[in-house]
């Protein structure tokens, strides 16, 4: 894996520190992506979270982003428009987001959690905001243990053989107003080029995933 290059203006977030100094260390390059199987919506008028069911075989074409991301996060509602801008521009590209963070009191010990996580207010703002990709719901965390997503948001690129191409932030700029680095996109397009991607892996930026205090024992 490449060295941790810090973004301009990082937030909240130190590589490997978590909840209650739980760690969590992402996939190597190389690796293929983790398989799952987790409920969703997008913006495209469903109802409850539980009506469609997505997995890794679901998505096929030429590039695969996941992005681990959340309701409540100053950050993840920052890259909001972002992410969406991704797919909306990429036809070759399947994006899809995923929800991690734990949204029930009992199962925090003593961890932060944040009802507004929650498959309700998930399936409110992909519908508010017209999400143009799915909004997976992982209430298990295994997913987010598997590819070691860190902090949201969190992105992880994959090319056409799901190997992981770089992983960590989507650009050098947290409010997006002076961007001059868009790691997602550049790998993005060596990707769709047939070209290597010289940065496998930027520091994420963003709020520490909000572990269940249960999953790690």
């Amino acid at each position: 894996m490449g060295l941790w290059i810090r973004p301009r203006n990082p937030q909240l977030f130190l590589p490997g520190a978590d909840s209650k100094g739980m760690q969590v260390d992402p996939i190597a390059i190389g690796d293929r992506a983790p398989y799952f199987s987790l409920p969703g919506v997008t913006g495209r008028g469903f109802a409850t979270l539980d009506q469609q069911q997505y997995s890794l075989a679901d998505f096929d074409a030429d590039a695969l982003v996941v992005v681990f991301t959340c309701n409540h996060c100053p950050t993840a509602i920052a890259y909001q428009e972002r992410i969406k801008g991704i797919q909306a521009e990429y036809a070759d590209v399947d994006l899809v987001a995923i929800n991690a963070n734990n949204a029930i009191e009992e199962h925090a010990g003593g961890n932060e959690y944040y009802p507004t996580d929650s498959i309700e207010h998930m399936n409110a703002r992909a519908a508010e905001e017209e999400f143009n990709f799915p909004y997976l719901r992982d209430e298990s965390q295994e997913v987010a243990k598997a590819y070691g997503a860190q902090c949201t948001p969190h992105a992880f690129v994959f090319d056409q053989n799901r190997s992981l191409v770089y992983q960590g932030a989507i650009d050098d700029d947290r409010e997006g107003e002076d961007v001059s680095e868009q790691y997602v996109r550049d790998a993005i397009d060596a990707i769709l080029a047939g070209e290597s991607y010289p940065i496998d892996t930027i520091s994420p930026m963003g709020c520490s995933t909000k572990w269940k205090g249960t999953l790690f024992g």
